[in-house]
């Protein structure tokens, strides 16, 4: 009798869809598969029940069979601590994190502590918050921007089975208090900046009872109130305090709770998102087939460590080997830092990338007639090679591009775009100026941070790539929105997904969980997307983001945005909509649109 296994493996080979319009790839399909698929496409087309005959499941060439849980060259990885501790015996003596600002606050040069001696850290504040009582599962906060201590804090975290619970200022001092409630956090881990916000409201988190300052000195930590219960520290000392009481680790279990990671609750309070070890390993070990990085590669950390981009970026970049550089902690001084730090890794998010683009299009058109005219003409020129899948000349770089580089310390080789949609100009734009691999994905918190991604070796702008070989991606109908699985020429709908790197739900709040995730396990994502030929994924809309006028019409408040967003007088606008109408906000006066009144 034959298995349910072989029963699907037949139903694949029987029924995939082939793709023949796409372009070359360099994808190479699973050698467990290779007898099953013989497509050159990105993705494969998968039932998502034999009995019903529907084939809207989506996977990634790279692994169609099973989906991803474990790093394929190093399976015994299964948590946040085996992978620091794999970073540790294969990478001791490399750099891993380097800062340029100086214990008096002064700055120069990076200065680096490496994989070993981070690990050394490591083991010296796990062994201080046991010093202090904390038992496994306790819930740790850090509030404070990215610096070495948050990783070491973080892997500290992982080595004693603690759960991380970060904490930022953009919530403001309700949200934070709100958060330190809800998750119970025992031990707050701050800046001298930031304790004066803490103190505040310390009366008022009962749970907390250790502040560690990051950064102070002993002499410089206020005192508290002999009728306190929590105990304020300095970072120096209770990393003195653990190297005297040096505790084994307590390592966790795959499935542990690994963070809680808040969202900024913009339909309420913030909701805290539950991710276990095995959530991050599968969601960049799923990566890793997509994305190689060596150890003599740089990245430049300056993307917020309480967000899920950057945190999955950092389990990565430990995978690697890859040596860490932080950002002095001010984003206008950002450039300054690339200068100096020269990496070879850049990640960061479409304003950031759209700044780019108008500062040197603004140079361009200002650098007079002749100038411009031959940056375009190289600019097409390259543009049309790249598109073409040929190697453009180092000529045209030495012309024109060089100098751009420079703008990034001159070395990067690869640059990542996610959190929001990348428009196809600009990425066009980098790839041209820039000489690199540039690739955008898509995701968020409640899928360990990675849904899809680029692949190497696709030049087409536009897309956020194909599933995550640790996931799978299906399409479900809004009626409402007019987005079918039978729109010609492309199937849309709402994108929902499945699989290892799926979050555990919101803590506390199974409401809001069952809201989401349904019963077949599938999460509904509130995007809309499309599938491209080739099995990549486009997100076009949102399914939530829709106000519904009084002769029946629906309206997407990102689309009157983002048209009013391409003009060079506004940089930022609001749509919101009022049982009267719907209104546009630039400046403190919103404006009401009389066309579009509900």
């Amino acid at each position: 009798m034959e298995s349910t296994a072989q029963r699907r493996l037949k139903a694949i080979q029987g029924h995939l869809v082939p793709i023949t319009h796409v372009l070359d790839s360099h994808v190479q399909t699973s050698l467990t598969a290779s007898e099953f698929f013989h497509s050159q496409g990105y993705s494969v087309v998968l039932p998502e029940k034999l009995n019903t005959g529907k084939w809207n499941v989506y996977r990634s060439v790279r692994s169609p069979l099973k989906l991803i849980s474990r790093f394929p060259e190093h399976p015994e990885i299964g948590t946040l601590h085996d992978n620091f501790m794999h970073a540790i015996e294969a990478f001791k003596d490399y750099n891993y994190l380097g800062t340029r600002v100086r214990g008096d606050g002064t700055v120069g040069e990076y200065k680096w502590m490496t994989y070993g001696e981070a690990g050394t850290v490591r083991l010296a504040i796990g062994s201080g918050l046991r010093h202090h009582g904390l038992l496994e599962g306790a819930c740790i906060g850090l509030y404070f921007i990215n610096r070495p201590e948050w990783l070491i804090v973080d892997h500290a975290c992982s080595a004693y089975s603690y759960i991380s619970v970060p904490l930022y200022d953009t919530l403001g001092p309700d949200a934070v208090k709100y958060i330190v409630n809800h998750a119970d956090v025992q031990a707050i881990f701050c800046l001298p900046h930031t304790l004066n916000t803490l103190l505040s409201f310390l009366s008022e988190i009962p749970s907390v009872r250790l502040v560690v300052v990051v950064g102070g000195i002993d002499e410089h930590v206020p005192s508290l109130p002999s009728n306190s219960q929590v105990e304020l520290i300095s970072f120096a000392k209770l990393l003195s305090q653990g190297h005297s009481d040096l505790q084994p680790f307590c390592p966790p279990k795959p499935e542990d709770i690994a963070t809680i990671c808040y969202t900024s609750g913009t339909t309420g309070t913030p909701k805290g998102v539950v991710l276990t070890h095995g959530n991050l390993i599968a969601t960049v070990a799923g990566a890793s087939l997509t994305l190689k990085f060596c150890p003599s590669d740089i990245y430049i950390s300056y993307l917020p460590l309480a967000h899920i981009y950057e945190r999955a970026n950092q389990v990565m970049m430990a995978y690697y080997g890859v040596a860490v550089g932080f950002y002095q902690g001010d984003n206008l001084k950002l450039m300054d830092d690339l200068a100096a730090l020269r990496p070879t890794i850049f990640c960061s998010v479409p304003r950031v990338y759209n700044r780019i683009y108008s500062g040197i299009m603004n140079a361009v058109q200002t650098s007079g007639v002749l100038r411009k005219r031959l940056f375009n003409a190289v600019y097409n020129s390259k543009k049309q090679v790249i598109i073409s899948g040929r190697n453009p000349s180092p000529m045209w770089d030495r012309l024109v591009f060089n100098k751009i580089k420079g703008m990034l310390g001159g070395r990067v080789h690869f640059m990542g775009s996610g959190a929001s949609p990348l428009s196809p100009d600009v990425m066009d734009f980098l790839r041209v100026c820039f000489g690199c691999q540039v690739i955008e994905g898509y995701g968020m918190t409640e899928t360990s941070c990675v849904i899809s991604c680029m692949d190497k070796g696709d030049n087409l702008s536009g897309h956020v790539g194909s599933p995550n070989p640790a996931c799978e991606i299906k399409l479900v109908d809004v009626p409402e929105m007019n987005y079918t699985s039978e729109d010609q020429p492309y199937p849309r709908g709402e994108i929902c997904v499945r699989g290892p790197v799926l979050f555990q739900g919101y803590y506390k709040d199974e409401v809001q969980t069952k809201e989401v995730i349904d019963g077949d396990g599938w999460l509904h994502t509130g995007d809309i997307g499309l599938w491209l030929p080739g099995g990549r994924l486009k997100i076009i809309d949102r399914k939530k983001n829709i106000f519904k006028l009084a002769q029946g019409e629906y309206i997407a408040p990102e689309k009157i945005e983002n048209v009013y967003a391409k003009c060079k007088f506004v940089s930022q606008c609001f749509i919101y909509g009022k049982a009267d109408g719907i209104y546009l906000q630039i400046g403190p006066s919103p404006a009401k649109f009389s066309l579009l009144t509900a």
